[in-house]
């Protein structure tokens, strides 16, 4: 999942939508994600979340993260299917452990709403600059430009944050440790003490951060002090459009 919610710069059609216009139609697609029981339905809600990261030209990063969700899905899908215990049994395992209809049914579809849920999230805060974001979120929802500016800044560490901890970890190859070892518990012994050095160069990053943010005048910014203005295409109704059409099919085949 590498380069998760870092900006990919680009000039297309998802990319030159109104920020938001992003952010619902996000929010329908993941609504939509739980808004049905359909398994089918929610594989096709994926596909449209794949569909979208090819137009905005990231279909490798969503392919990855993709990936990356199925593999945690895997985790609760193991933890749900063995703990319903009601209808019909399909499957009989030691320790008196067994799989009926229900749960598989509702395991798989946890998972899948999981996927569903999470990618147009991450795809559009992939093709949406967090300043744009911010403005809009200030703007439009009236949020405090300080809360919306930590929310942001947030976001905008975790890219950082995983270059730093990739950097740490391949000075540490270059050591002799051996992280390319397929034992999970083993690989976590050995990431879990780099997270010291990645604490202590956050708290400095944050630090710097803030003092640059206060000689920035960061107190005296309010709602007002934004000039850019962020006007819609008909891109943009088309793709709200879809959404709510998306949404409705959902409820409709619940």
């Amino acid at each position: 999942m590498k380069g998760i919610l870092e900006y990919s710069q680009g000039e297309t059609i998802i990319h030159r939508l109104n920020p938001l216009s992003k952010m619902i139609v996000a929010f329908l697609i993941c609504l939509s994600s739980f808004a049905n029981n359909n398994i089918y339905f929610t594989i096709g809600i994926i596909a449209v979340n794949l569909l979208i990261a090819y137009l905005a030209q990231i279909f490798d990063k969503a392919l990855s993260l993709l990936i990356t969700l199925f593999k945690i899905g895997i985790v609760l899908f193991l933890l749900q299917v063995f703990f319903i215990r009601t209808g019909n049994i399909l499957l009989t395992l030691p320790f008196n452990l067994y799989i009926t209809d229900i749960g598989l049914k509702f395991s798989i579809l946890l998972v899948l709403r999981l996927v569903g849920a999470t990618m147009p999230l991450v795809i559009i805060l992939t093709v949406t600059r967090m300043s744009d974001l911010t403005n809009v979120m200030v703007q439009k929802f009236h949020i405090p430009y300080k809360y919306t500016f930590a929310f942001t800044t947030a976001l905008r560490f975790i890219p950082i944050f995983e270059n730093e901890m990739k950097g740490i970890i391949e000075a540490q190859t270059a050591r002799g440790v051996e992280f390319d070892t397929k034992n999970p518990v083993k690989k976590l012994k050995l990431v879990l003490p780099l997270c010291v050095p990645l604490l202590i160069s956050s708290v400095k990053r944050i630090e710097g951060s803030a003092i640059s943010a206060e000689l920035r005048g960061f107190n005296l910014r309010s709602r007002d002090s934004g000039y850019k203005t962020y006007g819609f295409i008909g891109m943009d109704y088309i793709a709200m459009l879809f959404s709510i059409l998306l949404l409705l099919t959902s409820i409709i085949i619940l």
